[in-house]
């Protein structure tokens, strides 16, 4: 990997990563409970886009910048497994069942249709 892809992934990184705070932000303000409703938006929003870009054929320095770069760091699986540990933790089996069922399940259908969108783009 060229030094420039590794430019192009840290800037990538750095307006993802300010995009989930002020996405989680917005979230947290209008949907306020236990439940980790913001990074499951953000994780589904993340395997929508980056499906768009698979499909799409985006490659290269412009696969690096955004999809490796800024939907690595918009995306979260780390926040996602600390929330689902503290669901399961706190005994809210229900709310840990459907966060995991969503997550994933949510997350491999959303990448789907990302990819059957950008092969149509």
């Amino acid at each position: 990997m060229s030094s420039f892809h590794v430019l192009l992934v840290g800037i990538g990184g750095f307006f993802g990563a300010i995009s989930r705070l002020w996405v989680s932000q917005f979230i947290s303000k209008w949907f306020v409970s236990g439940f980790p409703a913001a990074t499951l938006v953000i994780n589904l929003i993340g395997s929508l886009f980056l499906g768009i870009m698979v499909g799409s054929g985006i490659e290269g320095s412009l696969f690096m910048l955004l999809g490796t770069g800024f939907m690595g760091a918009f995306t979260t699986f780390s926040t996602f497994k600390l929330e689902a540990i503290q669901l399961q933790v706190d005994k809210r089996k229900k709310e840990f069942i459907l966060y995991n069922v969503l997550s994933y399940g949510g997350g491999i259908l959303f990448a789907f249709l990302g990819i059957e969108l950008g092969v149509l783009l």
